[in-house]
């Protein structure tokens, strides 16, 4: 058997970051570019928080640039040739991919875990309640939540927010299964119908084993990394669900389809196991003989990029973790997260939020990481990033910390103006 092929941090950041699309030429800003970015990806996660935009909206913006908000509604709600399900987190997922995720419906809730359990027997004791939300669905689909009764006889039960949220719960438990999907969204609040009557008739069927999908998944997964170690591949994409991982990744390595490789990070030989596909040979070979194109944007807190918070510090050396539900007091940065990808490297994460009332895309403070370079050009691409964000985001200026506070970051000419 041959050596693994050694691949230097630096090449495998930049494979990483290219096959996130955040280097290189950026794909249209329309609809089929959106279908580009969303099949490399994989997913868009869905979080509600909108301090700046919402996260998926944000994660376009990062690889497309400016574009119409409205293509994605088409996307979502007309052409249906994405919709919203369980990937890593709540996603907006590739309807082309409605295989593999066909494997969570067909076996949620598992009884694997106690969750699952405790989840199986809530069902059992209020099938009335479900029985009820499918009838109400068929009959007078699409529905908001308001508009369905609680029949449950028994409340669902949690520490957190789906304490007693019978319906919701009920909602969740059926979209998880397939049998219900999001038709639309108004805001934060969804409409809900039968899947059977939202998928397009061209969504593809096939029933996978456990070993097709993980197969299936797994490339998915890796193609979105870039490169990456056995828990990458498992954590990302469809995070936890990938049945019968070693055969899978054994056989695709015999087939040709993957190659083992070295990663050596802090000139240390890692003892993990890497992968890169091998589809992805061709670009690595042309990042390593210096075919790159950087560029500098901010990054959702819950960008694919850094979705994996042990991988991000590892291949970047950044340690990024959300402070939303920290404290303000315990807070070391803020509370919305921007990190600032430049070439290769996170050198710094903004505080941000969009003030809609006034109109402008407020900068609170920007935590510049040690060693960043301070040459004026980074300032200046650091700067015209966040000018291009606040266009995005029809914010009539983005304003920034005074120069005392910020003395990294100087504005130029355009929508950036200092606060004093």
């Amino acid at each position: 058997m041959s050596q693994p092929r050694i691949i230097k941090p630096a090449f495998a950041r930049r494979l990483a970051i290219t096959r996130q699309r955040l280097a290189g030429k950026p794909p249209g800003p329309d609809r089929e570019g959106i279908m580009e970015v969303v099949r490399d990806l994989g997913c868009l996660q869905l979080d509600p928080i909108s301090v700046v935009a919402r996260s998926h909206q944000l994660v376009l913006w990062s690889r497309l640039g400016a574009y119409d908000v409205a293509e994605l509604d088409a996307l979502l709600w007309e052409e249906r040739r994405l919709f919203e399900y369980w990937a890593h987190a709540a996603s907006i997922v590739l309807t082309e991919d409605y295989p593999i995720h066909r494997w969570l419906m067909r076996r949620y809730p598992r009884a694997t875990y106690s969750h699952g359990r405790r989840t199986r027997q809530w069902l059992e004791e209020n099938r009335a309640l479900r029985r009820h939300i499918l009838i109400q669905i068929r009959r007078r689909g699409p529905v908001r939540i308001g508009d369905l009764e609680d029949r449950s006889q028994q409340a669902w039960r949690s520490g957190g927010w789906t304490n007693e949220r019978n319906v919701a719960r009920m909602l969740d438990v059926l979209w998880t299964q397939g049998k219900v999907m999001v038709a639309r969204r108004r805001g934060l609040e969804k409409s809900w119908d039968l899947a059977e009557r939202i998928l397009p008739n061209w969504t593809p069927r096939e029933h996978l084993t456990d070993l097709q999908v993980t197969r299936r998944a797994a490339q998915r997964s890796l193609r979105a990394l870039g490169v990456g170690t056995v828990r990458h591949i498992k954590n990302h994409f469809t995070a936890g669900r990938y049945p019968r991982l070693t055969r899978a990744l054994s056989e695709l390595e015999r087939e040709g389809r993957i190659q083992r490789v070295e990663v050596n990070l802090d000139g240390q030989r890692s003892s993990d196991e890497w992968f890169v596909h091998s589809a992805d040979l061709p670009l690595l070979e042309r990042i390593e003989a210096g075919e790159w194109e950087p560029r500098t944007t901010l990054l959702s807190p819950f960008d694919n990029l850094i979705s994996a918070r042990d991988r991000t510090e590892l291949l970047f050396g950044f340690r990024f973790r959300t402070e939303i539900y920290v404290p303000k007091a315990k807070r070391l940065f803020g509370y919305y997260l921007l990190p600032i990808l430049h070439g290769d490297q996170l050198i710094a994460r903004v505080d941000a939020a969009m003030d809609r009332k006034e109109n402008r895309l407020l900068v609170k403070a920007v935590h510049v990481e040690p060693g960043a370079p301070n040459d004026r050009e980074t300032k200046r691409a650091v700067a015209g990033a966040l000018e291009d964000l606040g266009g995005f985001l029809g914010a009539d200026d983005v304003e920034l910390p005074s120069a005392t506070r910020a003395p990294w970051l100087s504005p130029r000419a355009g929508r950036l103006r200092t606060r004093p």
